[in-house]
């Protein structure tokens, strides 16, 4: 199956990714945890539970335009997040906080 994630950063800015295949459940859950703390990501709610797509949205944000212009990065992003929500279309809306299709 085909992927495309779409990511609107503040600003407008909105970049579109394209993965071929994605990550296991278990490897883009191992990956967005990795990513979540290299980037010093913190949990949003106040319970400190931090559910996939806040990872998603937290780590979209603090990668910002400068992170997603790694292309080998912004493809393990998207293989990620279509292994995480196994979905053929992602919006990854960080100024909203919101996650779609």
């Amino acid at each position: 199956m085909r992927y495309q994630v779409i990511v609107l950063l503040p600003g407008s800015e909105e970049i579109t990714l394209r993965a071929a295949d994605a990550l296991t459940a278990e490897a883009a859950r191992k990956w967005l945890d990795q990513e979540f703390e290299r980037l010093k990501c913190v949990p949003t709610r106040p319970t400190g539970k931090v559910l996939l797509a806040d990872k998603l949205l937290a780590i979209a944000e603090a990668a910002t335009a400068q992170g997603f212009a790694d292309a080998a990065w912004a493809s393990d992003y998207a293989r990620a997040a279509a292994g995480a929500l196994n979905r053929p279309l992602i919006r990854v809306d960080v100024a909203a906080s919101t996650i779609g299709s």
